[in-house]
């Protein structure tokens, strides 16, 4: 059987990722200038580049609707919430969002890429991996922050 011809992504190099990405991230962190951020994979440039974000005003269901039906992506969200003992507080969640209709290349390009993708960003508190909007259902996020 021959593999001629299948391009694989370079596991030795991965993915890079561009400054604007990891810019859009401490501003969500640090600044709280976006609720979210949207990151694809440009495989011409090969590296994390920035899609979407979204201000602060911005709903839940706004971000869930930013994510595409049948490709890949990463995404993360503040999530602000109030504990049961009052406090108001705020969680990063690091989204990896593979839904069952997105390409094979790109559920194996973006599956590669994830944990080095993480890694640039400081802060995550947790991480949910996804592959229907159910799994990232506002109730999944308020189980995991309490």
């Amino acid at each position: 059987m021959s593999f001629r011809g299948l391009s694989k992504p370079n596991a030795t190099s991965g993915m890079g990722v561009a400054e604007e990405s990891k810019t859009k991230y401490h501003e969500l962190q640090r600044k709280k200038t976006h609720r979210y951020v949207v990151f694809k994979i440009d495989e011409s440039k090969n590296e994390v580049v920035v899609e979407k974000s979204g201000n602060p005003t911005e709903s839940y269901d706004d971000f869930l609707a930013s994510l595409p039906d049948n490709d890949c992506r990463y995404a993360v969200y503040d999530f602000d919430f109030v504990t049961s003992e009052n406090c108001q507080k705020s969680k990063i969640f690091f989204v990896a969002w593979s839904p069952a209709t997105s390409r094979i290349r790109a559920k194996m390009l973006y599956a590669t890429s994830k944990d080095r993708f993480r890694r640039e960003l400081q802060g995550i508190h947790y991480e949910i991996q996804a592959t229907d909007p159910t799994e990232v259902d506002l109730e999944v996020l308020r189980e995991r922050a309490n």
